[in-house]
């Protein structure tokens, strides 16, 4: 029977590519999105996985949406809490809401999502949790004080996370990406751009499916070894 995938933010970007790479590997997948409809079915019928719509920061709705996914496709042993928004400003332009909107997103949507399966896998005595954190989280970055704080607490999540499940089956890793050439980085001022490109020893962005192969490796059956751990993918740019 195949194992059963819930891919958070996972019908975009980094996300869409974990999502194709587990169900490739022969994952049943349920792609979660936040927000975009159109996209969320132009995702579905160009790879035919399912999409569920829920909002990772909402503690209940995590819970509901998990449960929906395990009603129709089965129990869930495979996390990637890959959601994430940006709501950059220096500090003393940064809103309490900017600061909020980040952290319950991209933090709290990992203990969520955690909350919602980690129990059905630690019965069952297998699981995989990967948590998608940042270079950003390890070294910081000018003007993202919130979200370099929520990646950096993935780090410390996945650590502590990995201690409780390690003994029922259950690894959980992280991996740390670098600058790949989403639409999140597209959206970056083409000259702050370049100044990054430059800081990145091999000389490019990375490619979405170059974190996704990184998950596939850490979510699979023979990966029972390898817990607590931060996977950086980002070019040479930061050694951690």
């Amino acid at each position: 029977m195949a194992r059963v995938a819930i891919v958070t933010g996972g019908t975009r970007g980094i996300g869409e590519a974990i999502s194709i790479a587990l169900r490739d590997m022969g994952a049943t997948v349920a792609a979660n999105y936040a927000g975009n409809e159109q996209r969320a079915r132009e995702f579905t019928d160009r790879t035919g996985i399912a999409a569920y719509k829920w909002d990772v920061s909402d503690h209940d709705a995590c819970l509901e949406g998990a449960a929906r996914v395990e009603a129709e496709l089965g129990p869930v042993d495979i996390v990637v809490n890959n959601a994430g928004i940006t709501r950059d400003g220096v500090l003393l332009k940064m809103s309490y809401q900017d600061w909020k909107e980040v952290m319950d997103t991209n933090l709290g949507g990992c203990f969520n999502m955690a909350k919602a399966t980690f129990g059905g896998m630690r019965t069952r005595g297998w699981g995989r949790i990967v948590n998608i954190g940042s270079v950003n989280g390890q070294s910081g970055q000018y003007g993202q004080v919130n979200y370099a704080a929520a990646k950096s607490g993935i780090h410390g999540f996945t650590k502590a996370l990995a201690l409780e499940g390690a003994k029922f089956g259950i690894t959980v890793n992280a991996i740390a990406p670098g600058y790949i050439d989403t639409d999140m980085v597209a959206a970056v001022p083409q000259d702050v751009l370049v100044k990054i490109v430059q800081r990145i020893p091999i000389g490019r962005l990375g490619h979405a499916d170059e974190i996704a192969r990184g998950v596939a490796f850490l979510c699979a059956e023979d990966a029972t070894f390898i817990t607590g751990s931060t996977l950086s993918i980002n070019g040479g740019q930061h050694m951690y």
